[in-house]
């Protein structure tokens, strides 16, 4: 496999845009429409979804130690798509089709011999972890709702039974699905450390254009039932024994949550890490979950809870300013490990913020993966 003449075939291609995912989707839905089940009604997101994980692994192709887990996860996550080996063959298929079609004249066979000798390898790996996944777990978890609270005008807090226990840690994200919006997949991650009982609350935000959290927001209520797929992701896990700074804007607040939970836990009669936790929201009022955290900081003598507001003055207990900013004035950090999570713009911002204070990028932590993944992403 020649990994430069792949990576250039796949950039001259990419330059195409949209083009790309729509003529790889009506090629794999004419040649094989019994596929065509296994996605959402509209692709619009799933279409962005395609070339970017298409661009990670071309890009890593070279890097083994960086793709295989990658493409591992892929494999597991897409169980809950009902998606099987015997799928794998059509949309290679596809993919060469599609890959022929734009290359013209370039599509010589020994690129060709390139391509499917690449996709063969990943959907050998994706297969194989998702067998592996298949002897100790579902596809996806059957879960009830039983608790919808509305805290806020755009913030529901759910509380969810699943019908078999769904082991995750803290600062991993869940897959969620409505079946008032079949197919389509939103990661969130929960806002709580396992517990004996099994259930999980997640923080949903109402956004934009986005059907999932829209729908958990305004359309679900207690007794509907969701779907919830294999626990990802490892950037939000803790580790280390440094103290932490966790920066936080919006419904970003869960993980934190969770994560001092198991804290909570862990430290009970044991060596004590020091938490500064700076929650950022535009006004008080979207401080939506301020009476639990109230209640942590006051059973965990080393958590600092300091809740901050952008769009108003100061008044006692809350500082103003972004998150970020706030935190900055409170100390330099300069041995803390450093976690950020919100909106993708928060986190950009905020990962900037602290370059410019000197805060190094090996101590902070951030989640990223809804830019690659084919199985969900954030819409």
């Amino acid at each position: 496999m020649d990994v430069t003449r792949l990576k250039d075939s796949w950039k001259k291609v990419a330059a195409y845009g949209d083009e790309v995912p729509l003529f790889f989707y009506s090629t794999l839905f004419i040649t094989h429409p019994e596929t065509r089940s296994l996605f959402p009604v509209s692709m619009a997101g799933q279409r962005d979804r395609l070339v970017g994980a298409l661009g990670r692994i071309v890009s890593d192709v070279d890097r083994v130690d960086e793709l295989v887990p990658f493409l591992q996860g892929l494999g597991r996550d897409h169980r809950k798509f009902a998606v099987v080996a015997e799928h794998y063959p059509a949309v290679g298929q596809a993919l060469l089709h599609t890959l022929a079609h734009f290359l013209g004249p370039e599509w010589k066979p020994e690129l060709a011999e390139d391509w499917s000798e690449a996709y063969g390898l990943v959907a050998k790996v994706m297969t194989e972890a998702a067998d592996e996944s298949a002897r100790t777990t579902p596809p996806w978890w059957d879960a009830r709702v039983i608790s919808h609270e509305r805290r806020s005008a755009d913030v529901a807090v759910i509380t969810v039974q699943p019908e078999y226990e769904l082991e995750y840690r803290p600062g991993q994200s869940v897959a969620v699905e409505t079946r008032l919006r079949p197919n389509v997949w939103r990661f969130y991650t929960p806002a709580n450390a396992p517990r004996r009982n099994g259930t999980i609350e997640f923080h949903v935000r109402l956004v934009g254009g986005g059907p999932v959290s829209t729908t958990l927001v305004q359309g679900v209520q207690p007794g509907d039932s969701l779907r919830l797929g294999a626990p990802v992701g490892d950037r939000l896990l803790l580790g280390g024994k440094r103290d932490l700074l966790m920066v936080a804007g919006g419904t970003g607040l869960a993980p934190f949550k969770a994560m001092i939970e198991q804290l909570r836990a862990e430290q009970a009669g044991g060596d004590v890490r020091r938490v500064s936790l700076f929650v950022g929201a535009p006004y008080a009022r979207d401080h939506y979950d301020y009476p639990a955290l109230h209640e942590l900081a006051g059973a965990c003598p080393w958590l600092r809870v300091v809740p901050c507001v952008s769009r108003e003055a100061p008044r006692p207990g809350v500082e103003s300013g972004d998150a970020v900013d706030v935190a900055l004035r409170y100390g330099t950090w300069p041995d803390e490990d450093v976690y950020v999570c919100g909106s993708p713009e928060m986190v950009t911002g905020t990962l900037r913020r602290l370059a410019q204070a000197g805060v190094t990028e090996d101590r902070v932590r951030y989640e990223d993966f809804d830019t690659t993944s084919t199985s969900g992403g954030n819409p």
